[in-house]
């Protein structure tokens, strides 16, 4: 993907300090998976922690407000 010369863009990967949500659930169910030779039947207690976190992060109702490059571009265009 290309863009357009004098175009601003804001590289999304230099936002490392998002927060991420049920990280510490899925790395201990990665981690139970693979010392169990991916049978998740021995992983159920992590399994259940992390469906449970993820069913509460999902109950959020956000207003999704857009791609932050779309808001500068849009932004930008209101200038010239």
């Amino acid at each position: 993907m290309g863009r357009k010369v004098g175009g601003v863009y804001i590289s999304p990967k230099k936002f490392g300090n998002m927060t991420r949500p049920c990280m510490q659930e899925m790395i201990t169910f990665l981690s139970c998976l693979s010392l169990n030779q991916n049978k998740d039947d021995k992983c159920a207690r992590q399994k259940d922690l992390l469906n449970a976190c993820m069913d509460s992060q999902g109950s959020k109702n956000r207003k999704s407000w857009g791609s932050i490059n779309y808001h500068l571009q849009r932004l930008n265009r209101g200038r010239k």
